[in-house]
């Protein structure tokens, strides 16, 4: 690796450079946020001589995405072929001198601002304040105009009042003749560059992989921009309410398709070009998985899916076979599912038990049934055991996936719930009902664990009327909407529960436990192949959140 120079860079250097396309800003740095103010501070300190720091640049022919204006000023694309410096440490500083320099108009934080608008005081002191924003009468002579200063020619200086002609060319001269410190950091691949960026802004968010391949993917020729094709996607999927898929899981999926990996060392190392080509067949068979995952499991929203890295198995296997899969296939793919989604599986380590997942799929592409090494328990007792209701559970959000398989009903007037994502971020989703309300059952001094429990939660339409039924009981609100709904029977049959059988209109609490943890537990068998390894007990699940956890 070539040491970095220390390079001095003049004003008109580092402006044409700009100017040209030879200097450019990486998308990944973040939003310019400097007000006029403190760039008219950045510019006192320039025409007084003092240091501003030093900007660290990557030169490099690797062709990032980068923004491509500043200002109202559209910046050119550098030839094919030539070197660019990315600005690795400096961003605010290079705009802000970029905009004032220039006088341009820039939007920042929905606001325009005129950086023309910058003045030099030219009756200031040189231990006052000499560069100012705050000018009254923009007219007075005792101020110039900072591009008037650098731009405006000898008839426009003439017009000044005489004793300010020496000043007016030494503070031009000054701007003009000043050494910026700049440190160039030689040809080093992306993801060096990316470590240095991220050291240096060692108090900022650090740069996420994704923004780290949107910069490394971006091709000009091919027009390909990893971030508008991300958005495009996450369009299309909006319209099927899977819109909730992260980036990482994207990202995933297409090194497991090139490379059967996905940790973030070899996510980095992937060819640009390679990635590039395989993209329209990497989201066809994301999109082809999120079909399958809305009409055979019946899984209507992303919010629901245990984990979205569920995506990349599944992906993987439409990548590989183009049709629906049947007979034995289809059996191994669920088993697949439900042991992953029930299991904890992807709470921890991701990326490793991933590679080792699609090991299993080539198994199920084989038409073999896959061999596992953790066990599923689908008894009464460990549902009971580990069912205390969290809607970020993978454990508890596989239950919800049985429930919204058999398409519950609106207890008022059967029509099929509307489940959606918006709402199931929300810690109090409209979509989620205790059936025995709380408030009754603490009236019965019943345990919190047992209250809040899977076993008690219904999936309802955003529009039932809970402060109709506050702390009743279920055989009074019940007795209600069956006067309005004559087909209830049939509707709660839908929510895995049966009115006569349950205890519900003598308010068994306990009764409707025991009934439903039967059916629920029999809806979980029917979703499992039982293996040797399933004799053995599995942990309880005291981690399985579904997140994402930022590959390693």
């Amino acid at each position: 690796m070539n040491l970095p120079e220390p390079i001095p860079k003049q004003f008109s250097t580092l402006i044409n450079d700009i100017k040209s396309g030879r200097l450019k800003i990486p998308q990944f740095q973040r939003n310019f946020v400097w007000e006029i103010k403190k760039s008219a501070n950045l510019l006192d300190s320039i025409i007084k001589g003092y240091p501003i720091g030093t900007f660290i640049f990557w030169k490099t022919k690797e062709r990032l995405r980068s923004i491509r204006n500043i200002g109202n000023l559209n910046l050119p694309e550098p030839e094919k072929g030539d070197f660019v410096n990315y600005v690795l440490d400096g961003q605010q500083r290079i705009t802000s001198l970029f905009a004032a320099l220039k006088g341009l108009s820039v939007l920042r934080n929905g606001k325009e601002e005129d950086f023309s608008k910058i003045f030099v005081d030219l009756t200031a002191k040189e231990d006052e304040k000499i560069v100012t924003v705050d000018v009254e009468d923009e007219n007075n002579s005792n101020f110039i105009k900072l591009t008037d200063l650098l731009y405006g020619g000898l008839t426009l200086l003439s017009k000044y009042p005489k004793e300010y002609h020496t000043k007016l060319e030494e503070y031009k001269k000054r701007i003009e003749a000043y050494n910026y410190s700049v440190i160039q950091v030689n040809n080093v691949a992306i993801d060096v560059a990316t470590e240095i960026f991220t050291r240096i802004n060692v108090g900022g968010k650090p740069l996420s992989l994704f923004e780290i391949m949107v910069a490394k993917t971006f091709d000009v020729e091919s027009n390909f921009d990893l971030a508008e094709k991300f958005n495009e996607l996450i369009e299309r999927l909006k319209s099927v309410n899977y819109e909730t898929i992260s980036d990482a899981t994207i990202l995933q999926t297409v090194s497991i398709l090139l490379k059967k990996e996905c940790k973030r060392k070899v996510i980095l190392k992937l060819d640009k070009q390679e990635f590039i080509n395989i993209w329209n067949d990497a989201i066809d068979s994301i999109e082809r998985a999120v079909e399958y995952f809305r009409n055979f499991y019946r899984i209507p929203v992303s919010q629901l899916l245990p984990y979205n890295a569920l995506i990349v198995p599944f992906a993987y296997f439409f990548y590989h076979h183009k049709d629906k899969p049947t007979g034995d296939k289809q059996r191994y793919l669920q088993d697949f599912f439900w042991r992953c989604a029930l299991s904890g599986r992807y709470s921890s380590a991701v990326e490793s038990k991933l590679a080792q997942d699609i090991k299993r799929i080539d198994k199920i592409l084989s038409n073999e049934l896959p061999k596992y090494d953790w066990p599923i328990d689908t008894s009464k007792n460990f549902l009971i055991d580990n069912g205390w209701f969290s809607a970020g559970r993978s454990y508890i959000k596989a239950i919800l996936c049985i429930l919204a398989y058999h398409q519950p009903k609106s207890f008022i007037d059967n029509s099929i719930v509307n489940i959606s994502n918006y709402w199931l971020k929300q810690a109090n989703s409209k979509n989620y009902h205790h059936f025995f309300p709380k408030a009754y059952l603490k009236k019965l001094n019943i345990d919190e664990d047992k209250i809040n429990h899977i076993l008690n939660i219904t999936i309802v339409d955003d529009f039932l009327n809970k402060r109709k039924i506050k702390d009743k009981a279920p055989s009074k609100y019940m007795l209600d909407f069956k006067s309005k709904n004559p087909n209830l029977n049939e509707c709660m049959k839908t929510h895995l529960i049966n009115l006569d059988e349950f205890g519900i209109w003598n308010d068994n609490y306990n009764l409707f436990f025991e009934k439903r943890v039967e059916l629920i537990s029999r809806e979980i068998e029917k979703r499992v192949i039982k293996q040797e390894i399933d004799s053995k007990p599995q942990a309880n699940l005291e981690y399985d959140v579904s997140e994402e956890i930022e590959i390693e």
